[in-house]
């Protein structure tokens, strides 16, 4: 029986990968806590953790009439962003698949009312919210593999996919890490001032009400209160979470949505990224299970 041994919300901004010189110019003369942030979670976590599969939840990689799971046995290359080619450029990535998993979890999609067809064509584009995470989490030959996010997709959706691929887990024998790629309220300042807003600061977040609602947030994750997050999630849509909070919504309908309890470890400063709201928050496994609803049957 499968299981999921570790699970996070983490930060993929572009702002990772530029040279530490020019991350400090723009940060008043100090690094982003999320560099350091992933560097200590692969230190003190993954390094520590035994698995054969990462799970990426990736909000850069919008589908429209389905979700995608990539199943190419590998995918590997160099990675140019389209949109910021200037600080993500020939980025070397190189990440084995695994694709009997991705045609376990698409399989699973019709029973939970929803669609997820699995791609091995090598010249399927891979997007960054997984190469920037890759990049400083990777160990070895562990599997990676991507779920997309569809642009047309609303809450309901984004569970359902993730019920699916909770049971897929469960049915396989993978030992899996979920990572929900992507930032919290996500708009962006307009161009004309954004450069006024590339600190991390969180006075650079585009407004108050934004950073209030990513800070509520943040307080229950730390507690392990799921269920609030998703309960609230048409008053948070109203701050644009980063695609309709999708990446993170799949993660905890795999681990049981709203009776998931496993409290939050931050692995960064909430921060600004050019408006948007970036933080990396991790959920270890409780030993006595992820859900409330494990704790009372045990």
């Amino acid at each position: 029986m499968g299981e999921v041994v570790g699970c996070g919300l983490v930060a993929h901004v572009p702002t990772i990968m530029l040279p530490e010189k020019i991350r400090f110019e723009l940060n008043e003369g100090k690094d982003f806590s999320v560099v350091e942030g992933f560097r200590r979670l692969k230190r003190e976590v993954l390094d520590q953790l035994s698995y054969d599969t990462v799970v990426v939840l990736d909000s850069h990689w919008f589908t429209t009439v389905e979700f995608v799971i990539t199943s190419s046995a590998r995918r590997a290359g160099r990675y140019t962003s389209d949109e910021l080619p200037r600080g993500m450029s020939q980025v070397p990535y190189d990440l084995p698949g695994d694709p009997a998993f991705a045609e376990l979890v698409a399989s699973k999609a019709s029973k939970h009312g929803t669609w997820i067809t699995p791609i091995a064509d090598p010249y399927l584009p891979i997007q960054y919210a997984t190469v920037n995470v890759a990049s400083y989490l990777q160990k070895s030959n562990e599997s990676w593999l991507s779920v997309s996010c569809a642009q047309t997709g609303e809450s309901e959706d984004f569970l359902r996919v993730g019920r699916a691929l909770g049971e897929a887990i469960a049915e396989s024998d993978r030992k899996v890490l979920l990572l929900a790629s992507g930032a919290m309220s996500h708009k962006f300042w307009p161009l004309q001032k954004l450069r006024g807003h590339e600190a991390a600061g969180v006075e650079h977040i585009f407004s108050s009400e934004h950073s209030a609602a990513d800070l509520k947030r943040i307080d229950w994750f730390k507690a392990g209160n799921h269920a609030d997050v998703i309960r609230s999630m048409p008053e948070f849509l109203k701050f644009k979470p980063e695609a309709n909070f999708g990446h993170y919504l799949m993660m905890a309908a795999a681990l049981g949505e709203e009776n998931l309890a496993a409290p939050g470890r931050l692995f960064s400063d909430y921060e600004n990224s050019i408006g948007t709201g970036q933080v990396h928050i991790w959920f270890d496994r409780p030993p006595d299970g992820w859900t409330r609803r494990q704790q009372a049957a045990e």
